[in-house]
């Protein structure tokens, strides 16, 4: 039994999966059991921010594992109050809670807004407005937030208290934000939902609205943090910080890390006992974490994100095939005119290309890493595939 039929015999098929089994991985090149070499234009969706096996990362890594692996977040670790000082300081946040992902990461986020609203106003005041298109997590709470209805089936009853507003339409968010909402939850750039960023007006309309009636911001910044976009938060680009936001993919290099950020009004509000995570905080995606900061400080790759994003785009503007680019920094994707999005991908792993979709969009999420000659090297196989 090859590897393939072995996976297939024994986890639930809960992907659609392409016929690759990784083995490895280096800088930005992966590799297959059978020793194929692939460019990774996807990071694991996001997540392998340094690449594959960045030495300083990998050498953080293995120290903390032979130091300490884990223990109950009834202790105190020192790699994680290290950790959650740098993210403050770097994010300008008061406190952060840890847990091992995107979707956990918002939950804890929710929690916050309603208790907030709770604990100030009372019963009542506990619905918060997401957006169409967004795209929250995969519990049942994460995904009754989340704006599309195509994930709105199986799983009812789906929680209540979400209302769902059209993105950029300032409208429409006047006309739902009533005495019943405690937060307004957003993606600066929706990344699911097709790699859509917000427009300006909507993101201060957003903003003043909510400063007015004591209610809180949720920025869901977990595919556009930890430098994606070109800045450590997206919400630089737009002028503003969120009451709360959320951290996720990217963060720790490749090992399992959420992070929800509060400011001095709702630091407090999740007293003891109000919330955890077992894993949450872990010593070992701590010290990964650490070394992807480390990183970001250590010169200009934020702008360098930015530089490699616009040449990227530029790139991709040339090819016939492709009709338009949207997105931030190497947050980007792209419209085609002809071709199906996944078909390509598809072509494109058989060539030595690792891509993604959003929507029927091409979805690029290069390592932050990534070099002008491997973005060329992925432009050919690509403009290859789409002539």
């Amino acid at each position: 039994m090859n590897t393939i039929e072995k996976f297939d015999s024994n986890i639930m098929h809960t992907y659609g999966r392409y016929p690759l089994v990784m083995e490895k991985g280096k800088g930005r090149d992966a590799v297959d059991e059978d020793g194929k070499e692939y460019i990774d234009f996807g990071s694991g969706i996001g997540t392998n921010s340094l690449g594959y096996c960045n030495e300083g990362w990998a050498e953080a890594v293995c120290d903390q594992v032979r130091t300490l692996q884990h223990t109950s977040n009834y202790y105190y670790t020192k790699v994680q109050a290290d950790f959650a000082e740098k993210l403050n300081r770097m994010t300008g946040y008061s406190a952060v809670f840890f847990g091992n992902s995107g979707a956990e990461a918002n939950e804890c986020a929710i929690k916050l807004a309603r208790k907030y609203s709770f604990d100030k106003y009372g019963k009542g005041r506990h619905n918060i407005i997401t957006l169409v298109n967004s795209f929250h997590g995969r519990t049942l709470c994460t995904l009754s937030a989340t704006g599309q209805e195509v994930f709105h089936n199986y799983f009812f009853p789906f929680v209540e208290g979400f209302v769902n507003v059209e993105a950029n339409n300032i409208q429409d968010l006047k006309a739902k934000l009533d005495s019943t909402v405690c937060a307004v939850m957003f993606e600066y750039v929706q990344g699911e939902g097709g790699v859509v960023p917000l427009e300006q007006s909507f993101v201060d309309a957003i903003f003043e609205l909510c400063a007015e009636r004591d209610i809180l911001t949720i920025a869901d910044e977990v595919q556009t943090g930890v430098g994606r976009t070109g800045k450590f938060l997206a919400g630089d680009h737009f002028g503003h910080k969120a009451n709360i936001t959320t951290l996720a993919k990217g963060i720790a290099g490749g090992l399992p890390m959420g992070a929800c950020f509060a400011d001095e009004k709702c630091k407090d509000v999740l007293g003891k006992g109000t919330h955890g995570s077992t894993f949450g905080g872990n010593p070992v995606s701590c010290a990964g974490g650490l070394a992807v900061l480390d990183y970001i400080q250590s010169g200009d790759h934020l702008e360098q994100v930015n530089e490699k994003g616009k040449y990227l785009k530029e790139k991709l503007l040339e090819i016939d095939e492709i009709s338009g680019v949207d997105g931030m920094g190497l947050m980007l994707g792209a419209s085609l005119k002809t071709k199906n999005a996944g078909e390509v991908v598809g072509k494109a792993l058989e060539k030595g290309l690792l891509m993604l979709t959003a929507k029927d969009k091409l979805r690029f999420l290069p390592p932050l890493t990534i070099t002008y000659d491997e973005i060329d090297r992925g432009i050919v196989i690509l403009e290859g595939i789409l002539k």
